[in-house]
């Protein structure tokens, strides 16, 4: 690595240059604060050459990182850009502005200013080769109109949908810093020559960059990584993009005189680079662009570990440092396109695919955190037309655990874990994942079986205003479930929403039957608790439908004989047509629907299987103690750590800790120092996969 101070004139002195590769961003300098925080600069080195040249001191500016590329013949000397191609273009159309403010006022800097801007001479590939800077794809069209106003485009690069927004950027900046020099200089018969031959000076004397080229053995990316500067604050998924495209080393250029790894951005990266992934979305609280949350996915699923976002690239680099789990960039990059195909599935949405059917089951039970998992399946897991079952099998676990109010709290450790268990079994992953799913013994990752679900169902008010998109969905799905090969097959399009058939201010309409004429303020027992109970039913599912906020609007809590014709006669869904069998409604009407509605969910929302968990390759309970059969291999992960130990001579030894133990909970208490119930620590490694101790013992 050789460091070398140049101005910002010397970096453009001779034939040279510049090419900066494309999965690097675009240009994003911005007036604020960016170009006037340059602009300032600039004029402090100025008043410091007008009134005390001797004491001038070049002004540090930060610092460039470049690699010179091999070439060959008549091609121009060319350095790979690895940091700084921000500052590089900004001083380029910097120089453009003062060249241009120098021709409009008869300057003969024009004419010296244009050898910094444009190589003269002879040249491979003049029509490229003639500009100081190369820029990526992106930015090139518009940078090109600056430097050179009479420039072919078409010769140099073709359009390219969306690049307005990067042309903009450059053009503003451009157009901002003639403005500056225009106002510095002056116009018409107030240009001063003088003002601008120590304007020239103060960026050729007074400003500086350290140049640091690199040599054979340096790694680019933890120079990248270290330097600070100005610039636009850079997200995991531009240091992750960096760091892999800046892996792929000695490809040089190509035979357009462009960077050869730009070849492998384009096929991998560009299209991640697109507006679809730099949408915004929020995952709880946290939100970031949908690149940054599609790559955290996609190291939880390699990594089979929960990674934070903010965490994402540190983890993401120790990863592959440490395990060099791909025999080349192009594999790395082929496995987060595999990961985002599937992620962007998810988004689209479309019923007609297994993906895009689960993306609305994650939308509307706000489950993201099931998206590492879902991309194993997809994409690694080679389970091909089974891929439905899988995912339906998900979402039924999902759905059910709602509907019983079980907490999601554990979901994302549970998620990545099972990604986990299904590498290590063998045969069929879906099922693997149907054995995992259902003998999960505990609150937090069981599977609700029928009798539980039911209860849910009927027993739990299921109403609340933040369910609501969660509710549609489970209607939405037990419509279409209701509609046989005889029904017309019809697709949701209006936009409905969640109705209560009995209004939940009942009482203005819907007075219980027996106490209509109770006078205001007389107090009867009977009537409390038959108001209690009219409560209780409000929330329920089998009192809950679906119609358009228009008809919701008008009969929301109109009395039964305006509202239910209403509803009979303005909708077309089989949820309403069953309304028909009833002449009044109250709380006996919204136990038999919730019951029906159950018989229908049951079969869409299917249990959980019923699975041998015999596990007769561990033994029984008592024949070796309150051990498994010698030999078995057992494991615990705790603090970060996994320990791993073997039953021999009905004792459990543990790697890295002294003694054997009779029990697991006598290992647990070895290896953590505290109180465990080592039932619920360790797991057991059968021929089925990975089993929680607890699970074994209640099976045997």
């Amino acid at each position: 690595m050789k460091p070398f101070t140049r101005s910002i004139i010397d970096l453009f002195d001779g034939e040279k240059r510049y090419l900066i590769p494309l999965y690097q961003r675009q240009y994003a300098w911005n007036v604020e604060p960016q170009l006037r925080l340059l602009w300032g600069d600039i004029g402090r080195a100025y008043d410091r050459v007008v009134t005390d040249r001797a004491s001038l001191v070049p002004h540090f500016m930060g610092a460039m990182v470049i690699s010179q590329l091999k070439t060959f013949g008549k091609e121009v000397q060319a350095y790979e850009v690895i940091d700084g191609q921000q500052r590089l273009t900004t001083f380029q159309l910097l120089l453009a502005a003062l060249r241009d403010v120098a021709a409009a006022n008869g300057s003969r800097y024009a004419a010296h200013l244009q050898r910094y801007l444009l190589n003269d001479g002879i040249m491979e590939k003049p029509h490229i080769e003639r500009f100081k800077i190369w820029p990526s794809r992106m930015d090139r069209r518009a940078f090109a109109c600056v430097v050179d106003a009479k420039v072919d485009l078409d010769e140099i690069a073709q359009p390219i949908p969306g690049e307005d927004g990067n042309a903009r950027k450059a053009a503003i900046a451009y157009e901002w810093f003639r403005s500056q020099i225009n106002a510095h200089v002056g116009t018409g018969e107030n240009y001063d020559e003088f003002k601008l031959e120590k304007l020239f000076e103060a960026m050729k004397d007074g400003l500086a960059v350290v140049s640091i080229e690199l040599e054979g053995g340096d790694d680019p990316q933890t120079i990248f990584e270290t330097l600070n500067s100005r610039g636009v604050d850079l997200t995991p998924g531009d240091l992750m993009r960096n760091f892999i495209f800046q892996r792929a080393k000695g490809l040089g250029q190509d035979s357009e005189a462009s960077l050869a790894v730009d070849k492998l951005y384009e096929k991998h990266w560009l299209p991640l680079d697109g507006p679809l992934w730099s949408q915004g979305v929020n995952r709880g609280r946290q939100g970031a662009a949908k690149l940054d949350w599609m790559l955290t996915d996609h190291l939880s699923m390699k990594k089979a570990d929960i990674v934070s976002k903010e965490n994402l690239f540190d983890n993401y680099r120790r990863w592959i440092i440490e395990t060099q789990p791909f025999a080349s960039v192009e594999e790395e990059l082929e496995s987060i396109t595999a990961s985002a195909a599937v992620e962007h599935k998810i988004f689209e949405q479309n019923k007609a695919d297994p993906i895009g059917k689960f993306g609305l089951v994650a939308e509307a039970f706000d489950v993201s955190t099931a998206f590492p998992l879902v991309v194993y399946l997809a994409s690694e897991a080679d389970v091909g037309e089974k891929l439905s079952e899988a995912l339906a099998m998900l979402e039924s676990y999902i759905l059910r655990r709602d509907i019983a109010g079980l907490s999601t709290k554990n979901y994302n450790r549970f998620f990545v874990g099972t990604i986990d268990r299904l590498r290590e079994s063998e045969g069929c992953k879906v099922e693997a994942l149907a054995r995992w799913l259902s003998t999960r013994p505990n609150e937090t990752d069981r599977w609700p079986n029928d009798n539980e679900f039911r209860q849910g169902w009927l027993g739990r008010d299921q109403y609340k205003n933040a369910r609501q998109p969660r509710l549609r969905y489970v209607f939405e799905r037990l419509e279409q479930a209701k509609r046989t090969t005889l029904s017309e097959d019809i697709e949701i399009r209006s936009a409905l929403t969640i109705e209560h058939i009995m209004p939940q201010r009942w009482r203005e309409n819907w007075p219980v039957p027996g106490f209509e004429h109770v006078a205001d303020g007389d107090f009867d027992t009977d009537q409390l608790v038959a108001e209690v109970e009219r409560d209780g039913c409000i929330n329920k599912l089998g009192n809950l439908t679906l119609i358009t906020q228009p008809l919701n609007s008008s009969v929301s809590n109109g009395p039964f004989a305006t509202k239910m014709p209403q509803i009979k006669a303005f909708t077309s869904l089989a949820l309403n047509r069953d309304l028909n069998g009833f002449d009044y409604w109250d709380e006996e009407c919204v136990k038999l629907r919730g019951a029906a509605l159950f018989e229908i969910a049951r079969k869409v929302w299917a249990p959980p299987q019923q699975i041998d968990t015999a596990f007769p390759d561990l033994g029984r309970l008592g024949e070796n103690g309150n051990l498994p059969r010698e030999g078995t291999i057992c494991r615990f992960s705790y603090g970060g750590n996994t320990y791993r130990g073997v039953v021999k001579v009905r004792k459990l030894e543990v790697d890295g800790i002294d003694g054997a133990f009779n029990s697991f909970s006598g290992a647990s208490v070895a290896v953590t120092q505290t109180s465990r119930n080592g039932w619920n620590d360790w797991e057991l490694q059968s021929k089925d996969g990975w089993v929680l101790a607890d699970l074994w013992r209640s099976q045997t």
